[in-house]
């Protein structure tokens, strides 16, 4: 199997580009944050200057550990899903489940190891940068000068081969257990039933989101800025407890906004079709979307809210506030990389995939123009449904925090500050689906179908 794996990965190299670079910045994310844990040990930090760089290594490196976790099971889920008729080949001829799971954990941990590998020089230069970030904004001494060692890198191998073993079990669970007939039927058709482990899962993300506000509502309520420890949780919580209940927030979008769309004639018919038959695929293109819409806006007005707090007090923000409000501000623009590379890895994914589906509606009659056009209003819905679903799960982080800081559920905050995060996701979206849409169509219909 492990011979297998390496001809896979030879062989089917495009199909495994997503997951390989969610593993590689996830690898050079982790790394850049960790790195700081270096630099306080190098460097002999005492004080406020190692309780900020421990911080900015630990509190940043957990979270981005889970959204890697998750970010790589959504990128395996769907090249595994592409590859629905190649599994019913294989059982087809004797493969066991052992053995496919064997091949798939195997597929993963070569690319884990690989990117890892080549995350560390941009993982070091990102921590470099953050460590920079920290000297211009006083937060550390800049005289404390920049380590990469040995935990960075063992904590950016350790993490990412793990996150993808994980993630490789979890995908190839269920890939392995379905019988030949219903692989059959899935590289036809992707369906994308919500399996009952991963409603579970859901379940329990959404609980703890809802457990993290009223802890901050209540218990952490005129705590000032220590309710941002337990706030800031919940609208990650609630994303990806969202996001695992994607394929059924599809499919029941598809059915409300059905009849909207297919006013659009030929494309939006079209469109409507696609949705409803590829729902998985669809689901793992919004993931992404509600991690980046959630997390942005949620972390964007609860720091906001937190500002014209300060503000209104009259007293000066404290070292420990601008030391906040620089990680906050350093996890958005994580999570604006993180999951922009992880929307656009997963369309293009997705999208070049549909060549072959693309060729056939273009010999059945349909115009290139129509085809892009189908792409377009796909990749509206998943925007709206997705900025929905984020938006829903930016609020267990904004309204509790404005709630315990303020005495008051309505946020500070412009509301441009809303319209650029889905604006961004919009453009995101559209331009990644079209652009791959494009090239797809370029190859003629005959030898798209053929290919």
């Amino acid at each position: 199997m492990v011979a297998l794996a390496l001809r896979s990965l030879r062989k089917r190299a495009g199909a495994f580009t997503a997951s390989f670079l969610s593993m590689f910045l996830g690898s050079a994310i982790i790394m850049a944050f960790a790195s700081m844990y270096d630099t306080a040990e190098a460097s002999g930090a005492t004080g406020q200057t190692r309780s900020t760089l421990v911080t900015m290594a630990m509190v940043v490196g957990g979270w981005g550990l889970l959204l890697v976790v998750f970010a790589v099971t959504s990128t395996l889920t769907l090249s595994v899903r592409q590859r629905a008729a190649e599994m019913a080949l294989l059982k087809s001829v004797g493969a066991t489940p052992a053995q496919l799971t064997r091949m798939i954990v195997g597929e993963a941990a070569v690319l884990a190891v690989l990117a890892a590998l080549l995350g560390a020089v941009p993982g070091a230069l990102g921590g470099r940068g953050l460590l920079g970030l920290l000297h211009g904004t006083h937060q550390v001494p800049g005289d404390v000068p920049y380590a990469f060692g040995a935990f960075a890198l063992g904590t950016g191998v350790g993490v990412t081969f793990a996150s993808a073993a994980i993630a490789a079990l979890i995908t190839a669970r269920r890939a392995a257990r379905v019988r030949v007939t219903e692989s059959l039927m899935a590289a036809a058709a992707d369906p994308g039933r919500l399996g009952r482990r991963r409603a579970v899962f859901a379940g329990v993300f959404l609980f703890l989101a809802v457990d993290e506000a009223v802890v901050t509502m209540t218990m952490m309520r005129g705590k000032g800025t220590d309710a941002m420890a337990a706030s800031g949780q919940a609208d990650i919580l609630a994303a990806i407890g969202l996001a695992l209940l994607a394929p059924v927030i599809v499919r029941r979008a598809t059915a409300l906004l059905g009849g909207p769309v297919r006013a659009f004639g030929v494309a939006g018919d079209l469109a409507v079709t696609n949705l409803r038959r590829r729902t998985g695929a669809m689901a793992s293109a919004v993931t992404p979307i509600i991690l980046f819409t959630g997390i942005a806006v949620g972390t964007l007005f609860l720091q906001a809210t937190e500002n014209a707090a300060t503000d209104r007090s009259g007293v000066a923000a404290t070292a420990d506030q601008k030391g906040v409000e620089t990680l906050n501000l350093v996890v958005i623009g994580m999570v604006v990389l993180f999951a922009a590379i992880m929307l656009v890895n997963t369309l293009v994914a997705a999208t070049a995939h549909r060549r072959r589906e693309f060729g056939q509606a273009r010999l059945a009659g349909a115009t290139p123009a129509q085809v892009l056009g189908t792409v377009a209003l796909e990749s509206a819905v998943l925007t709206v449904v997705g900025a929905a679903c984020g938006t829903v799960a930016s609020v267990f982080t904004i309204i509790p925090f404005a709630v315990a800081r303020k005495g008051s559920a309505v946020p500070d905050g412009s509301a441009w500050i809303y319209v650029g995060v889905v604006a961004l996701a919009a453009v995101l979206t559209g331009a990644t689906a079209l652009g791959a849409a494009r090239r797809a169509v370029r190859t003629p219909a005959v030898d798209a179908v053929t290919a």
